[in-house]
């Protein structure tokens, strides 16, 4: 008899991570496990960094906190039901220098200690607006912004303690040209007409 007769059979969700952990993704491309299903999404084009670098700029050269920003930076979730963590990968992620919170943090970090989350739709938008935004709510992300290119308004999302964490209990929008302000502990007012 082997041992591996005695090894319990994995669930669906452990095959599912397990899975999801050895992709190996072309280059350029990023690998996401969002509420049970593996996201793949190919490298952004020009006018999506061109939307998130505004942000980027403009957070670091006005909040109030002085902010270290992470692109591209892997945040381990809980998840809704019985799937596995959510393992998503914003944007932009942003939190307070003194925390030198990505120093020595692994692939996939928890969320402990990030003020804001930033996507910009790309090549599945609803899942920008949906899906991610309560993944990062049930992590307790404070803040959560979001360029929307097809809609061409900056949404931001705010105090998912108000819910639980099922979703954000506030969402501020406005249209691209329009400011739209962002509270402590970046307090200031970003511009979007770069946007447009």
């Amino acid at each position: 008899m082997t041992a591996t007769a005695h090894e319990p059979t994995p669930t669906q969700e452990e095959l599912l991570l397990e899975s999801f952990l050895a992709l190996e993704t072309p280059e350029g491309f990023k690998a996401e496990l969002i509420e049970g299903e593996i996201i793949v999404s190919p490298a952004p084009d020009g006018e999506h960094e061109d939307c998130l670098s505004t942000v980027i700029r403009q957070v670091l050269r006005e909040s109030r906190v002085d902010m270290d920003c992470s692109g591209n930076k892997g945040l381990l979730m809980p998840s809704g039901g019985r799937c596995p963590k959510n393992h998503a990968i914003p944007d932009a992620t942003f939190a307070p220098r003194a925390l030198r919170l990505f120093r020595g943090a692994p692939s996939w970090m928890p969320c402990d200690g990030v003020a804001m989350v930033v996507e910009v739709t790309s090549t599945k938008p609803d899942g920008d607006r949906i899906a991610e935004r309560h993944c990062y709510a049930r992590a307790g992300i404070p803040l959560y912004l979001l360029v929307d290119r097809d809609q061409e308004t900056v949404t931001l999302h705010s105090d998912p303690s108000a819910t639980g964490g099922a979703d954000y209990a506030q969402a501020h929008s406005t249209a691209y040209g329009k400011p739209l302000a962002l509270p402590g502990p970046f307090a200031f007012v970003l511009e979007t007409a770069d946007f447009a």
